[in-house]
């Protein structure tokens, strides 16, 4: 991962240059929920997942099955019904994720337009994280990236008007259906 910057400097008149060392085949990937419960703190639920290396056969992302034991345990810890937002990563979109999804009366699926990170509270989560805890960050092996990335989340975990502010920010509200009068 080439390390965001967010300030540096140089002589005047010269371009600042910043050296980062040669690419790894290891690759970290990072799988995340903002759940919002009107009356409840909002909750960021993540997985990060190291892959083995990809030309050695190795996967360079999450597999279906690991989003849908996310969703599992999302399930477990939130104790109740899952309306989920998804962007259009093809994962999401995978066959068996479908039916996964759809054999669950406890979820239920909608899919975000084509190209619309602006609607989607995560990427203001990696926004946050790139700004904060990878800034000025020059990680001197992958275990280190990974340390910084959790305590970043984990920051970010514990403050749930950050996570409120990411849903803000995307302009969707919560809404919830009004109780029949029997």
């Amino acid at each position: 991962m080439t390390p965001p910057t967010s300030r540096t400097w140089a002589k005047r008149g010269y371009t600042p240059v910043i050296r980062v060392r040669g690419r790894s085949q290891r690759r970290y990937s990072i799988a995340a929920l903002t759940c919002y419960k009107p009356g409840e703190r909002s909750r960021l639920i993540y997985r990060p997942k190291r892959h083995t290396d990809h030309k050695q056969g190795g996967r360079r992302s999450f597999t279906w099955i690991e989003y849908r034991d996310l969703l599992i345990v999302a399930h477990q810890q939130l104790g109740g019904p899952i309306v989920l937002i998804w962007d259009n990563l093809n994962v999401h979109k995978d066959r068996r994720m479908r039916a996964f999804i759809e054999a669950q009366d406890w979820i239920t699926a909608f899919h975000l337009p084509p190209y619309a990170p602006d609607l989607n509270p995560v990427e203001g989560i990696w926004s946050l994280l790139r700004r904060s805890s990878q800034a000025n960050t020059a990680f001197t092996d992958p275990e280190h990236l990974i340390r910084v990335l959790r305590r970043g989340l984990r920051q970010i975990q514990y403050r749930s008007d950050v996570i409120d502010g990411c849903l803000t920010e995307t302009r969707l509200k919560l809404t919830t259906p009004q109780l029949q009068a029997q």
